[in-house]
């Protein structure tokens, strides 16, 4: 298994540049000829989630649908898949950012009762509470 960074998911999402969407598929043609997985961990989802809405002005609806692809993506392995789905689903149904509801997932299954915030949209979760 190999791992894949935040840039080279953004590329493989965008296929902005030419000749790095090549480098891109080409890796991940010969992963998947070699029969290997491609990990992506928490961060690289926050941070392209970040960098989709905030850099490439992608809506919550598209980003949600990207992140719903990574998920049902066979050659993509997800950090702690059911988090990530749970915090799609807070996502979806919330007005908090992904990082925010991730993050409030992560702390509950550390055994967290609820993490404190001052975002009073993110303190709509289940898993927050307002300051």
């Amino acid at each position: 298994m190999i791992a894949i960074d935040t840039n080279v998911l953004v590329r493989f999402l965008t296929q902005d540049d030419p000749d790095q969407t090549r480098r891109v598929q080409r890796c991940f043609a010969t992963a998947k000829d070699q029969d290997e997985s491609l990990f992506l961990n928490h961060i690289v989802l926050c941070e392209c989630v970040w960098v989709l809405s905030y850099s490439y002005g992608f809506p919550k609806t598209a980003l949600v649908d990207v992140l719903d692809r990574l998920l049902a993506t066979k050659q993509f392995v997800i950090e702690d898949k059911p988090s990530v789905w749970a915090a799609v689903a807070d996502y979806r149904a919330s007005q908090a950012d992904f990082a925010d509801c991730l993050i409030g997932i992560k702390n509950r299954n550390a055994g967290c009762e609820t993490t404190v915030t001052l975002d009073q949209g993110t303190a709509k979760l289940a898993t927050f509470h307002r300051l």
